[in-house]
């Protein structure tokens, strides 16, 4: 009977310490909870500001939550970009959230370049996982509105034997003048008639003055259906002319796909269309032919069928990315020539055209742009680097 009990009571104990092992060893097998952290970014303003990097527990913390933190250059470069730091974080129990406060650096010139990165890198985590161990900081600076090049090349005067300045645009100021200028947006009717690539925008990241040049843009970015965005100005209801020297001094774009234009149209377009208005191409670069540059006129022979004539002229060394080159037309009645550096190498007449289809002795606005893509120059490809640009220092008008 004794004996009996004491088996009972061996049976209760052993049951006992048994369910307590099982509920230990539940909650043992618990995983910790896991901690992440995020990739910010953040526009760079001309002052000082603080980026602010989140680290976030999956479930809330039984226990205070610690991991080591610190903070790598990468193209962004401290203290000059950002402020470089490292400690501890700490997220306390039941909670599952914590933050990294990281000083960035302001930029008055607010100076356009490649974006700028620096890593924050995790360690030694303790009542945690980490599913990730690094993170991003992304200083946005694309957008920036200085960009300075250098300036050397060709220039011509201000002044010239028998000519009076009529107009000029030297874009000195901070922002495009719209007294004189337009922006044509979209992709045009069949991508502007060339099935060009792009997205023609008004955005300041397109087109923008800045350190005496208009600078359009050309960017590998998507608006709708166009993988591409770029910038195409015209003068057209507010600056037009009829016959003179015109000179226009421009750094170009080169890489496959790529399609810089300084070019001239027939004021009447909207009432006559093209190429029945007349089309003066001062300057046109192909980008797989760095080193050559277009000129040509376009018009409608009496049959209404699209005619022109053009030529080409070459650098001997280099390309025109390299340096400025000043593109000019000297434009009297009957005739245009076209000259690089003052080297003339096109020179047309309306006998060449035909007297009776010539539209050349008619008011025609300027238009500026960076096409990208198109029946002409093709496609981009793995070769062309973006963004591209071309930066134009002057136009001038002598009559």
């Amino acid at each position: 009977m004794h004996n009996l009990n004491l088996s009972r009571s061996c049976l209760i104990l052993t049951f006992s310490f048994c369910l307590l092992n099982l509920f230990y060893c539940s909650k043992g097998s618990d995983p910790a909870p896991e901690l992440s952290i995020q990739d910010v970014s953040l526009v760079r303003s001309a002052t000082d500001a603080t980026m602010i990097f989140q680290l976030i527990l999956n479930k809330p913390a039984t226990d205070a939550v610690f991991v080591d933190y610190k903070l790598t250059d990468g193209t962004a470069i401290s203290p000059g970009d950002y402020v470089s730091a490292s400690g501890t974080v700490t997220i306390s129990k039941n909670q599952t959230e914590a933050t990294i406060t990281v000083l960035i650096k302001g930029d008055p010139l607010d100076r356009r370049q490649p974006n700028l990165q620096f890593s924050i890198n995790l360690t030694n985590p303790k009542s945690c996982t980490l599913t990730n161990t690094s993170a991003k900081g992304t200083i946005v600076t694309e957008d920036g509105t200085y960009l300075a090049t250098d300036n050397t090349g060709y220039t011509t005067p201000l002044t010239y034997p028998g000519y009076t300045l009529v107009w000029s645009d030297e874009f000195s100021g901070t922002s495009l003048d719209l007294n004189a200028w337009n922006h044509e947006v979209g992709n045009g009717s069949g991508g502007w008639g060339n099935n060009e690539l792009e997205s023609y925008t008004s955005s300041l990241k397109n087109t923008f003055v800045s350190n005496g040049n208009l600078i359009i843009e050309a960017r590998k970015e998507t608006i709708g259906a166009f993988n591409y965005t770029s910038g195409r100005m015209t003068t057209q209801d507010k600056k037009s002319f009829k016959f003179g020297r015109i000179d226009i001094r421009a750094k170009l774009p080169v890489g496959k796909g790529m399609w810089p234009a300084l070019w001239m149209l027939g004021t009447n377009i909207t009432s006559v269309g093209w190429p029945s208005c007349g089309e003066i191409d001062n300057m046109e670069l192909i980008g797989t032919n760095p080193a050559t540059v277009y000129g040509t006129m376009h018009w409608s022979v009496t049959s209404g069928a699209h005619a022109s004539k053009g030529s080409n002229y070459s650098l001997l060394s280099g390309d025109f990315s390299k340096q400025f080159h000043v593109f000019s037309l000297i434009w009297t009645e009957n005739n245009i020539q076209w000259y690089v550096d003052d080297q003339n190498y096109l020179d047309l007449s309306a006998s060449q055209t035909g007297a009776d289809s010539y539209p050349f002795n008619a008011d025609q606005f300027f238009i500026f742009n960076v096409a990208v893509g198109g029946n002409w120059p093709g496609s981009p490809d793995y070769t062309t680097e973006f963004p591209q640009r071309m930066f134009v220092d002057y136009i001038r008008v002598f009559q």
